[in-house]
C-alpha cells in the first residue's frame, strides 16, 4: 500500500476545506500546489470530486518529475528531507481537509449523527494500534459513555469470526444483571459490571440505542 492510500485510509473529504486549505476548483478536480523547502521543488496534489488524492513532486530545474522518494529502497539526506516534506504536507491536508470514515454500518453512522447533534460530541481515534475503534466523551468531564468497535463475534461469545461494529455503554449494576445476555452483553473490554456490549446488526432498535446512550451520558457525569 502506497504512502497516499495509508494516510487517506479510512477518510472522506470535506470539500469546503479543501478550499479553505487553498486549493482551487478546476472542473471536477480540486488543485493545491506548495513548494518544498527543503528543495525548492514544486509539489502539486489533487483531489477528485469522488474524494481520490494524487500528489506528484516536479523537479523545477529539470523540468520533470521526481520519484525517488517513492523508492523504499532510496536512501540519503537530500530524498528524505523530500520524502518527509512531502509526507508531511500529505498528512495536513488529511487532517484539516479530511474526515474519519471509519464505521460503514447505517447504525454506527446513525448513532455518530445522534451524539454529535444531541450532545455535541464526535469520536475520537486514540489508538494507533487500533484505528477502527472510537471512544465518546462528555464535553465537561472528558469521562466516555461510547465506545465503537470493530470486533469478531467470536470475542464476544459467539460461534463465527464475522467482523461486525458493535458499542460499548454505560449502565447501572443492578440493570446489567437483567440483561438478556443475547442481543444485549455484558460490556466487551470494559467492567462486566457497569458496562454493556451491542452489536449493531439491527437486534436492537435504534430508538432504544439512543435511550441507552442517554442514559450512559447520565452516568458518565459522576
Amino acid at each position: 500500500m502506497d504512502i497516499i492510500n495509508i494516510i487517506f485510509q479510512n477518510r472522506v473529504c470535506s470539500f469546503e476545506r479543501l478550499i479553505d486549505f487553498g486549493f482551487r476548483k478546476k472542473g471536477d478536480t480540486y488543485f493545491y500546489k506548495t513548494v518544498l523547502s527543503s528543495s525548492g521543488f514544486e509539489m502539486n496534489v489533487s483531489v477528485t470530486e469522488q474524494g481520490s488524492v494524487s500528489a506528484m513532486v516536479w523537479d523545477t530545474d529539470l523540468n520533470e518529475p521526481y520519484t525517488l522518494h517513492l523508492v523504499s529502497g532510496a536512501v540519503g539526506e537530500f530524498v528524505g528531507k523530500i520524502k518527509s516534506e512531502y509526507e508531511e504536507v500529505l498528512n495536513s491536508i488529511s487532517d484539516q481537509c479530511f474526515e474519519p470514515d471509519v464505521f460503514k454500518t447505517v447504525f454506527a453512522k446513525e448513532i455518530i449523527t445522534y451524539v454529535h447533534s444531541k450532545y455535541g460530541n464526535e469520536p475520537e481515534y486514540l489508538w494507533n494500534r487500533f484505528p477502527d475503534n472510537a471512544v465518546v466523551r462528555r464535553s465537561d468531564n472528558k469521562k466516555w459513555y461510547l465506545a465503537i468497535l470493530t470486533v469478531s463475534r467470536s470475542k464476544l461469545g459467539f460461534k463465527s469470526d464475522e467482523i461486525v461494529e458493535a458499542i460499548d455503554l454505560r449502565m447501572k449494576p443492578e440493570e446489567v444483571e437483567k440483561i438478556d445476555r443475547v442481543n444485549i452483553l455484558p460490556g466487551y473490554h470494559m467492567n462486566k459490571k457497569h458496562w454493556i456490549t451491542i452489536v449493531l446488526d439491527g437486534t436492537v432498535l435504534l430508538d432504544e440505542i439512543y435511550s441507552l446512550i442517554d442514559n450512559s451520558y447520565k452516568l458518565a457525569k459522576k
